[in-house]
């Protein structure tokens, strides 16, 4: 019984709902930064197989459904930039500007720091472009020869420093322009950065939002000019 039940496409799947479904309650309960859904389903899928000692690739049957759901879910952050397109163009240049400047901080700080630490191409690949969001990140790592799983595990920690140090930073350098708030945390944390920059205002949130997709396409075109 227990053998059909793993074997099942439905099992992976399953899981990784249903952990996400824990983690949010647990999330809500504790009202705790740290207890990220992201972070904590990770850790209970992780959990999961290795106390039964359940093979990654019968795990993976079913969460292969969610890598293909990460295809539209790209398609929708032109949805997102559209319904922000006033506030877009109110603040045209701050925003590409800023966005370039994030993007381009993000993606050659990391180079430069896997090539002064000799880090193997494939992982320097995968951590290129952490400050994407998820569907963006694992088409320039493999792209460049580098792990999905890596860079899906680099873009939740780059998320999960966002959710917990972006007010921080904001309060440490005195940036109190909303604009400059909500630019710097979806540049550097993408979505999950957002869920944060939204509690710090409706602005914040919506520029965090703008900075996601402007962040994305600026990091596909720089990717195609860079060797890991």
């Amino acid at each position: 019984m227990f053998e059909t039940i793993v074997n099942s496409p439905m099992f992976g799947l399953s899981l990784c709902v249903g952990v996400y479904l824990l983690s949010k309650w647990i999330q809500r309960k504790t009202k705790w930064a740290i207890a990220n859904p992201v972070l904590l389903g990770a850790a209970f899928v992780i959990a999961v197989l290795s106390i039964f000692k359940l093979d990654y690739e019968q795990f993976n049957i079913g969460a292969k459904v969610i890598n293909w759901m990460l295809g539209p879910v790209t398609a929708l952050l032109a949805l997102g930039i559209y319904n922000q397109r006033k506030i877009l163009k109110e603040y045209f240049i701050p925003v590409v500007v800023g966005c370039l400047a994030g993007a381009a901080t993000s993606i050659f700080s990391i180079l430069g720091l896997c090539r002064l630490f000799e880090v193997d191409k494939a992982v320097a690949a995968a951590m290129v472009p952490k400050s994407c969001t998820t569907p963006i990140a694992i088409a320039i790592a493999e792209a460049h020869g580098g792990v999905a799983a890596i860079a899906a595990t680099c873009v939740a920690v780059a998320g999960i420093t966002g959710v917990v140090c972006a007010p921080l930073f904001a309060k440490w350098f005195s940036i109190k322009d909303p604009v400059a708030q909500g630019l710097a945390t979806g540049a550097c944390s993408h979505a999950l950065g957002t869920t944060k920059a939204r509690e710090m205002g409706e602005l914040q949130g919506a520029m965090s939002s703008i900075a996601i997709g402007i962040c994305g396409m600026i990091s596909v075109v720089i990717s195609l000019f860079i060797t890991v």
